[in-house]
């Protein structure tokens, strides 16, 4: 009854509000319209949200904030702005002294419900992640039967928002890191199509080596930046991610055998072969600027490189596919990454109404819409779009998009340093120390079994 009489009472609010634009003659914005899900209260109420720093996301909330309240007489919204890094210890201690209503999770890297503890890893693994402790604590309350939980697609509620089949989270964006970007003048010039396959990308590298100009570069000075720009290449390989998570830790696929060896030897001729000499040299936005130059063909990262390629003004056509790391081409059709930032309600809060009101107007199609128009994700509702040069690129290609094995992976405890094989592409010289790849593919086995077995 609780739920019933909160969503009778926000759709009524909703209603009472259109009939008052309706009859008015105000010539306000319209936008404060699309925060229009009232509290359906006349008391005052203060909501106490928690929000991440990042500018532009910030600058949304506070007039999304603005525009609230003032179509929600009588309720202030107290926003909170913490750290990325010090969100977890804020979520942690704000929900355990009920003093937060709703909250922006966005802890650690931002990836929504990623890392989980799953039954197939026993008691062998370190913390639980900071959402999972959350939920089994019964601080998050349940969302599975609102209704603005339908305005999202159901894989990503499923993949972000879902735990033990039970919603507790909305999903606000996702992100690809799998991909690369491609200069379509300079392939053009050198006459090589866009690669569909390894063999092609292979072949495509020698094609622009041997005409002056470079194939890949990266930001090779920060390392991350060199196994993440490989994501694509073992999705590629290992199309699920999810069973290659739980594969390694049953022993049924290894690194060093089959398709992981593959990986690996593919992970070799990536970095040291066609990524340009010198990258060791570059940051990752210093890479960005050095692909702007145009005589390197393909940039392989993440999309949020896009608004910073188009700030040096590139004067070459660009775009941005998959990257081809299999010679099946159906296998190098799809986008791998992570979901970002969500919203989530304290179980105890004081104000439910007001707080299932506020994720209902967050979640409207319209107001979406300008939220993603606002910080650039790609989308996680399939009536909006992100609207720039990279989603046109990629807008095909959001219905396949899949979550990576960086957010389903749990090293054992007791595995050793280099158990985590998805970063084996920075693990090779000049980057690390390694310089053979079945060498390296036997030490990330033996590292991963030795927490296995422990």
């Amino acid at each position: 009854m609780k739920h019933q009489r909160r969503v009778w009472t926000t759709l009524f609010v909703v209603f009472a509000l259109v009939l008052a634009a309706c009859g008015s003659d105000s010539t306000e914005s319209t936008d404060a319209g699309t925060a229009t899900t009232g509290a359906g209260s006349a008391e005052e109420v203060t909501l106490r949200v928690l929000a991440h720093q990042n500018p532009t996301f910030v600058a949304y909330m506070e007039d999304f904030n603005s525009r609230f309240q003032a179509a929600n007489p009588g309720v202030t919204v107290a926003m909170t702005v913490v750290g990325q890094g010090d969100m977890a210890s804020a979520i942690n201690t704000r929900t355990s002294a009920n003093d937060v209503d709703v909250i922006d999770f966005c802890a650690g890297s931002c990836s929504a419900f990623s890392n989980g503890i799953l039954d197939y890893m026993g008691d062998n693994y370190g913390e639980k992640p900071v959402w999972q402790q959350l939920i089994e604590a019964g601080l998050l309350m349940d969302l599975t039967d609102e209704p603005f939980v339908a305005n999202f697609d159901e894989i990503a509620i499923r993949d972000a928002g879902t735990f033990n089949d039970r919603v507790y989270a909305l999903p606000m964006g996702r992100v690809t890191y799998s991909g690369m970007f491609v200069n379509n003048d300079l392939l053009a010039e050198v006459g090589v199509a866009i690669p569909a396959t390894w063999s092609d990308l292979v072949s495509a590298c020698e094609a622009i080596k041997d005409s002056g100009n470079e194939c890949m570069t990266v930001g090779g000075g920060d390392t991350w930046p060199i196994f993440v720009g490989a994501s694509g290449l073992l999705g590629s390989i290992f199309p699920d991610q999810a069973a290659l998570a739980e594969g390694l830790w049953a022993g049924d696929i290894k690194w060093n055998e089959g398709k992981g060896l593959e990986a690996v030897e593919k992970f070799q001729v990536f970095s040291t072969e066609m990524l340009e000499s010198g990258v060791t040299g570059l940051g990752h936005d210093e890479a960005t600027a050095r692909y702007a130059g145009g005589d390197v063909a393909f940039m392989p990262t993440g999309m949020w490189q896009a608004p910073n390629l188009e700030s040096f003004e590139p004067t070459f056509d660009w775009t941005y596919v998959p990257f081809p790391g299999s010679d099946t081409v159906a296998d190098n059709e799809y986008l791998w990454g992570k979901y970002d930032m969500s919203w989530m309600v304290a179980a105890d809060t004081p104000h439910p109404d007001v707080a299932m009101a506020y994720l209902a107007a967050l979640a409207d199609t319209t107001e979406y819409q300008t939220y993603l128009d606002a910080v650039g994700f790609l989308p996680t509702q399939p009536t909006a779009s992100l609207n720039s040069k990279l989603g046109d690129a990629v807008a095909d290609l959001v219905p396949a998009y899949r979550v990576g094995l960086e957010q389903y992976w749990v090293s054992p405890s007791g595995a050793g340093q280099w158990a985590d094989g998805r970063q084996a592409a920075a693990w090779f010289a000049p980057f690390n120390e390694w310089t053979d790849s079945t060498e390296l593919a036997n030490q990330i086995q033996a590292d991963l079994d030795a927490g296995l077995s422990g």
